[in-house]
């Protein structure tokens, strides 16, 4: 991978002003004497929808950008719209990093690498018989490629969309075996046989308060996994904590992305640790 002296990069999701992402990259853009620039690009507040992807993603090419970030609720829209995929991102069928190079879009996923560096970290030796996954998403459709990757043997996701979690889960059982994943129907049974819960929904986050499940649903027994990490202690959190559940924040997966894209779009291999304690003070 060439190194880029110069790197112009952003962000383009929906409610994203909290994001440390841009912080996170040009800081260690820093420390490693680049001149490295990183935008945010909020369709909340240039009152747009995904159907400005394609004119984005141009002006994005003229401007001279290295690449960019997608998050919600783009990840799986903006595939389309790019001409080569990575083979980690066609397998997820969600992208959200894009590398802008000789004229060509080229899609990744450092989402599903960064929870599973952070789920080895925070909840290593956890019973991964059967989890409870929240969310059939771009971003959950990477989680769960995680996990099965990393041990579960039986993923039940619920998503408000059924028809959304049973194409994840038959896509997940073509890369990793046949009923490893399955659509879930009954939250309260299937949550009291399960080893670990995950959210990878929106809901928790700054500007969608709540949880993804009842909160007398969960028990002490359970681990708690989330994506969110603004706040880093969602509501879901609070209450696994107070249980006495293990949990894990969305801090790692966030962190563990960034390194992965800071790569891609440098050419340079980032200082992980430097990058994650960056991310601990940010969020202290």
């Amino acid at each position: 991978m060439t190194r880029n002296s110069a790197v112009l990069a952003g962000l383009i999701g929906a409610g994203i002003q909290a994001s440390r992402t841009p912080a996170l990259h040009e800081q260690e853009g820093d420390a490693q004497g680049l001149r490295y620039l990183y935008r945010l690009i909020d369709l909340d507040q240039l009152k747009l929808d995904s159907l400005a992807l394609p004119d984005l993603l141009k002006a994005a090419e003229q401007m001279g950008f290295t690449g960019l970030n997608i998050t919600f609720p783009c990840k799986q829209t903006i595939i389309p719209l790019l001409d080569e995929l990575s083979d980690e991102a066609r397998g997820i069928g969600a992208v959200n990093t894009v590398v802008l190079k000789d004229g060509k879009r080229i899609g990744h996923n450092t989402d599903c690498l960064g929870f599973a560096e952070g789920f080895r970290r925070g909840l290593k030796d956890a019973a991964v018989e059967r989890v409870v996954q929240m969310g059939a998403g771009g971003a959950g459709a990477a989680v769960a490629h995680a996990l099965l990757s990393e041990g579960v043997q039986r993923l039940s996701i619920f998503d408000v969309e059924t028809s959304r979690a049973q194409s994840l889960a038959n896509n997940l059982n073509q890369h990793f075996g046949a009923n490893r994943a399955m659509a879930g129907h009954d939250l309260p049974g299937t949550l009291a046989q399960a080893d670990g819960l995950v959210n990878t929904t929106p809901m928790g986050m700054q500007k969608l308060p709540g949880m993804p499940v009842p909160a007398a649903l969960l028990r002490p027994q359970l681990w708690v996994a989330e994506i969110v990490y603004f706040p880093l202690e969602t509501e879901l959190l609070r209450h696994a904590r107070a249980l006495g559940c293990r949990t894990l924040d969305g801090g790692n997966m966030a962190v563990f992305q960034a390194v992965k894209a800071f790569e891609l779009f440098s050419g340079v291999v980032p200082d992980a640790q430097r990058m994650l304690a960056h991310f601990q003070r940010m969020n202290g």
